[in-house]
C-alpha cells in the first residue's frame, strides 16, 4: 500500500515537473526574422555588402553572414527573402520636433492638450513608416509620446527629448501675447509653458532651474535658445540671447547629469558665446563667418545644419518672419560650403515645424544635398553620423547601445529598400513605395515584399 502511495506520488512530481519545464521552454522560446539575400548599406562604408543573410533575434542584430544562417533552437524565425534589394539602418533625424510638427501653430500653441497630443501619436506613426525611426528632438511636450512609444501603446520612432526649450524673455521660445507682460511673481505660467513647449528664464538661477526640471522630467540632453529665430515674433534675428554666465549654467546642470546642451544660434556672436560656455551642439548656425567654424572644428562642436533653402519644401512665412527665413536660406549654401571645407562634423537634420503637409517630405530634405555630398554621405549622415551626436547625451541616453548601423550587437531598426539608395538617393524621396520592410527594435511595422 505504501509502495503504491509513493509511487503515485513520484509519477505526479515528474508530470508537474514535466508540464513545468514545457511551460518554461515556451516562455523562453523567442521571436526573430530571418533576412535571405539581401545587399547591405551598413549606415558606415561607401559600399555595399552583397549577399548577405542577416538574423535579428528579439531587438537586435544576431548574426549577419554571406552563408546560411541557422537560427538558435529557442528561437521562433520569421524568413523574409531580400531578393536582392538593399538592407540599411532606419534614418534619424537630428534635429525634429515630434510634436510641433503635427499642427499649424495657432493649433499647436493654443488647442486644448488632449487634442495636440492625439495629433502628435498620429503623426509619430507616420513618422515612423517614413523610415525615420529616431528622432533628437529639440524641444515640445513629448515626454508622454516617448513613454507610450516605448511602452508600445502607439507606433513610432525612438526619441531623444529635450523637453521645453529653456529661453529668455523676448526670446526665440517667448510666444506670449503683449498683454500678458510685465510677468509678476504673481503672474501665471502662459499655456505654451504650461504645455512645455518653451520654459522662460532670466538669470543664472533660473536658468540652473528650467534645466533641472527638465532633467527631472526625463530630457537626454538641454535645449537653449541663444539667438533670433525665424517663426518667432519679437527677437530679430541678429539678437544675441542669453549672457556667457547664463549659458553657463544649463551647461554646467546638464554635465552633473552626465549629458550635454544644444543651442538655438544663427549668429557669429550667438555661437561664440555658447562654445566657450560649453554647448556641444549648435543648431541652425546659417549666418556663421569662417571664424566661427573655425572655433567649432577646434572645439570639437558639433554643427546640426538644416537645409534651409527657399524651395518647394519652404514653410511659407509672411512679414517680418518671410524677411528672416529669405536671410537665412541665403545663408545655407555657404554654411555647407564652411562645414565641408573645415571638416567640422555635422549632424543632419530637418526642423519641420507647424506644416502637417510638408512632413512626406521628412526624407526629401536629405536627398536634395547632392550639391555637397554624394548619396553614400548623405546616407552615412543620416544614419551612423547622426548616432554619434546621439550618444552625447551619455548616461541619460535612453536607448544605450548601437543606432544607426547594420551589424551584429545593434539595435535592429532597418529597412528594406527596392533599390540601391547609393546609386540613387531619390528613392528614399517615395518611403511608401520604396521602403518595403521597416522594422523598429525587432519588430516589423510595414511589410510590403508579401
Amino acid at each position: 500500500m505504501k509502495t503504491n502511495i509513493v509511487l503515485t506520488l513520484l509519477i505526479y512530481c515528474l508530470l508537474a515537473l514535466f508540464q513545468f519545464l514545457g511551460v518554461n521552454s515556451v516562455l523562453a522560446q523567442q521571436t526573430g526574422v530571418l533576412f535571405n539575400n539581401v545587399n547591405i548599406f551598413d549606415g558606415e562604408n561607401h559600399t555595399l555588402h552583397e549577399g548577405r543573410n542577416v538574423l535579428v533575434v528579439g531587438n537586435k542584430i544576431h548574426t549577419i553572414s554571406r552563408r546560411s544562417i541557422s537560427a538558435p533552437d529557442d528561437v521562433t524565425v520569421t524568413r523574409i527573402d531580400g531578393g536582392g534589394r538593399t538592407l540599411m539602418p532606419g534614418l534619424i533625424d537630428a534635429h525634429a520636433h515630434a510634436s510641433l510638427m503635427s499642427l499649424p501653430m495657432v493649433a499647436a500653441m493654443t488647442a486644448d492638450p488632449a487634442y495636440v497630443h492625439i495629433a502628435n501619436a498620429v503623426q509619430a506613426e507616420k513618422t515612423l513608416m517614413r523610415g525615420f525611426t529616431t528622432l533628437r528632438d529639440a524641444s515640445g511636450p513629448v515626454f508622454g509620446l516617448k513613454r507610450a512609444i516605448d511602452e508600445g501603446l502607439i507606433p513610432g520612432p525612438r526619441i531623444y527629448p529635450a523637453g521645453a526649450m529653456i529661453s529668455q524673455t523676448a526670446g526665440h521660445g517667448d510666444f506670449r501675447m503683449p498683454h500678458e507682460v510685465p510677468r509678476t511673481a504673481m503672474s501665471q505660467l502662459s499655456h505654451v509653458e504650461t504645455m512645455g513647449v518653451s520654459a522662460i528664464a532670466d538669470g543664472v538661477d533660473e536658468v540652473m532651474r528650467r534645466a533641472r526640471e527638465q532633467l527631472m522630467l526625463g530630457a537626454s540632453h538641454i535645449k537653449l535658445a541663444g539667438g533670433g529665430g525665424v517663426s518667432s515674433v519679437y527677437d530679430p534675428l541678429d539678437a544675441v540671447q542669453y549672457t556667457y554666465e547664463e549659458i553657463r549654467a544649463a551647461v554646467q546642470a546638464a554635465e552633473n547629469w552626465g549629458t550635454y546642451v544644444m543651442i538655438h544660434a544663427y549668429t557669429p556672436e550667438a555661437v561664440q558665446i555658447a562654445i566657450r560656455a560649453g554647448v556641444k551642439s549648435i543648431e541652425h548656425g546659417q549666418l556663421l563667418d569662417e571664424e566661427t567654424v573655425i572655433m567649432m572644428a577646434e572645439n570639437d562642436v558639433w554643427w546640426s545644419l538644416q537645409p534651409f533653402f527657399d524651395d518647394e519644401f519652404t514653410n511659407p512665412k509672411t512679414g517680418s518672419s518671410r524677411v528672416k527665413q529669405i536671410m537665412v536660406s541665403q545663408g545655407t549654401e555657404r554654411a555647407f560650403e564652411l562645414a565641408k571645407k573645415h571638416d567640422v562634423k555635422v549632424a543632419w537634420g530637418t526642423d519641420m515645424l507647424f506644416n502637417p503637409a510638408g512632413n512626406k517630405n521628412q526624407a526629401a530634405h536629405l536627398a536634395k544635398l547632392t550639391r555637397w555630398f554624394t548619396p553614400a554621405e548623405l546616407l552615412v549622415m543620416a544614419t551612423s553620423n547622426n548616432a554619434q551626436i546621439l550618444k552625447l547625451s551619455g548616461e541619460r541616453n535612453p536607448y544605450p547601445g548601437d543606432l544607426g548601423v547594420v551589424k551584429e550587437g545593434a539595435y535592429a531598426d532597418l529597412l528594406l529598400v527596392q533599390g540601391n539608395p547609393l546609386e540613387d538617393i531619390d528613392l528614399i524621396r517615395d518611403p511608401d513605395t520604396n521602403f518595403v520592410i521597416i522594422m523598429k527594435d525587432g519588430k516589423i511595422y510595414k511589410n510590403s515584399t508579401q
